[in-house]
């Protein structure tokens, strides 16, 4: 891809990243039924500066697939509203028990325990309204409904984090811990490009590729946040490193390295890629996208 391209594909994902800001924004202006502490804890969590891989990968997708990203942004912002309650959620003393995130102080630090529950479920039912009022037509909303209950269910992202508490202390096989990636990282990678496409009006073939490439790029993205957990800087990262180690987690490094993590990381990436051929040129702006996460040092 030309240097011009590349520069090009980053003004837009930060114009992109500014659109999702904004639209969050107009969300979390509550009417006055909403109490002010609540709603200023939601705000905090929400708003706060984060890099919006999640809804860029749903508005990254939707292009892909030939649609508007501006059309795509409620459910872009639904994914995110999921992710922001899982962190606020698996940060409370009695998940992983975290006082930093994205820099600042975690929810439960800065507003007390019982009103970072309350966020996290205010999010969580939150992000299925949004999809229920802003997609069209009806049936796209209810697939869309379906896609991302299941991707933040029992068997995806709630049992990653179940199995990921009950595995601490315990040394694990690269099975078990892929096993715990593909449920708590990858299935809401896999279900935001999935919905860029179906939103998009893509095919069953597209889709499926999309889905694919979200599952293999988002266990990528763990490996690489495994590694950063133990070389990364708090500073640069906004929360606590070495945690995992801390905690008992086992990880890819302390299971087979570091450079043998990072290979797995690119071999994932290479067939993450291939699920993007069938969109050729369309599908540079996501490659790109991916491209920079592979690469990055926080």
């Amino acid at each position: 891809m030309a240097l011009g391209s590349l520069e090009t594909n980053l003004i837009n994902m930060q114009a992109l990243r500014q659109r999702i800001d904004d639209r969050l924004a107009e969300h979390v202006r509550y009417s006055p039924g909403c109490p002010r502490r609540l709603q200023e804890a939601i705000q905090y969590c929400l708003l706060a500066p984060g890099k919006r891989l999640r809804p860029l990968m749903v508005l990254l997708a939707h292009q892909a697939c030939g649609g508007r990203p501006s059309d795509a942004l409620g459910v872009a912002c639904a994914v995110e509203m999921i992710h922001t309650y899982s962190l606020v959620h698996d940060d409370l003393p009695a998940m992983d028990d975290d006082d930093l995130r994205r820099g600042r102080p975690t929810c439960h630090i800065q507003f007390g325990e019982s009103t970072a529950i309350l966020v996290g479920d205010a999010l969580l039912t939150q992000a299925f309204e949004v999809l229920a009022t802003e997609v069209r037509p009806a049936g796209t909303a209810v697939r869309c409904i379906q896609v991302l209950a299941t991707a933040a269910g029992a068997c995806h992202l709630i049992g990653g984090q179940a199995a990921d508490l009950a595995a601490e202390n315990r040394q694990l096989t690269i099975e078990d811990l892929e096993s715990i990636h593909v449920r708590k990282t990858a299935a809401l990678f896999s279900a935001a490009a999935y919905l860029g496409g179906l939103t998009a009006s893509a095919d069953a073939v597209r889709t499926a590729h999309l889905s694919e490439f979200g599952r293999l790029f988002g266990l990528s993205f763990q490996i690489i946040d495994d590694l950063l957990d133990v070389h990364g800087q708090e500073t640069h990262m906004g929360k606590v490193v070495g945690k995992d180690q801390g905690r008992g987690k086992s990880t890819y490094p302390q299971l087979v390295g570091d450079r043998n993590s990072r290979e797995q990381s690119q071999h994932l990436i290479d067939q993450a890629f291939g699920h993007l051929e069938v969109f050729g040129p369309a599908a540079d702006p996501l490659r790109d996208f991916v491209t920079r996460l592979v690469d990055r040092k926080h």
